[in-house]
């Protein structure tokens, strides 16, 4: 246990001492989506009797958390592969679940940060416009989608980080795959208004079910039943850390 807590403190510890590169930049961008889609372009869009300002936080906060979780995770190990400190990890007395969950709890920790950030600039823009504050409707349910989807996404950068050589192959995950499902998973918009074919392809996207999820979880409303929601979120961690057990037991921990 004192292992798990050690790893857990030290991934933590790294991305804390460049908050500016790790919390600061994603805000930034955050804040460029707020300013131009929300403010400038949203002011006269609604979607589902909400201000479409209101309705794109929950998706920027749930952007933020999972890339910034991926990233977390990822550039931590290929980082340790390129130094040669991965060698550690073959040594330590901990398993490799343990390196697991301490690794993508620390990247919760990051994600849910970038996350809640995001909320509270959010909210300085909408009280800014209307005058009010975006209340969130169910804080459980926000707790669990940013603790599920941080741990989804922690676990996901483990695995591109053991199966990439390079820093390029790293970065091509994220182009590649990320990106793509994160834009068509409803983070501008509801599948409501895409083509019966982008509503059926949205339906089969992992992402878009921790995006609506956060989204009930914020205004009280989203595109698919939240119960429905949580359990298919359940079942991505699970396959997940299968996953990431598997590829842990097959990899070696050496440099590169």
């Amino acid at each position: 246990m004192i292992g798990f807590i050690f790893l857990f403190r030290r991934e933590c510890h790294r991305f804390m001492k460049v908050l500016v590169q790790t919390v600061l930049t994603p805000l930034i961008s955050a804040t460029l989506y707020l300013l131009v889609f929300g403010v400038s372009l949203g002011s006269q869009v609604e979607i589902h009797g909400a201000q479409y300002l209101a309705f794109l936080v929950p998706g920027l906060m749930m952007m933020g958390l999972m890339n910034n979780a991926f990233q977390n995770s990822s550039s931590s190990l290929v980082s340790s592969k390129f130094t040669g400190d991965i060698e550690d990890l073959a040594v330590v007395p901990l398993t490799r679940s343990q390196i697991i969950w301490a690794m993508s709890l620390a990247s919760v920790v990051r994600g849910a940060m970038v996350a809640l950030t995001t909320l509270l600039v959010g909210e300085a823009f909408y009280y800014f416009k209307y005058q009010s504050f975006i209340y969130p409707e169910h804080p459980l349910w926000l707790m669990y989608f940013i603790l599920v989807g941080g741990l989804v996404f922690g676990q996901m950068g483990l695995m591109a980080a053991f199966w990439a050589k390079t820093f390029d192959q790293l970065s091509a995950v994220s182009t590649f795959v990320i990106l793509p499902l994160t834009y068509l998973g409803g983070v501008f918009m509801s599948i409501e208004s895409l083509p019966e074919i982008w509503r059926k392809l949205s339906l089969i996207n992992p992402l878009f079910y921790f995006i609506n999820g956060l989204r009930y979880s914020v205004l009280g409303f989203s595109d698919v039943d939240v119960t429905h929601a949580s359990v298919l979120a359940l079942v991505f961690l699970v396959l997940m850390h299968f996953l990431a057990r598997r590829v842990l037991s097959r990899v070696s921990f050496s440099r590169w």
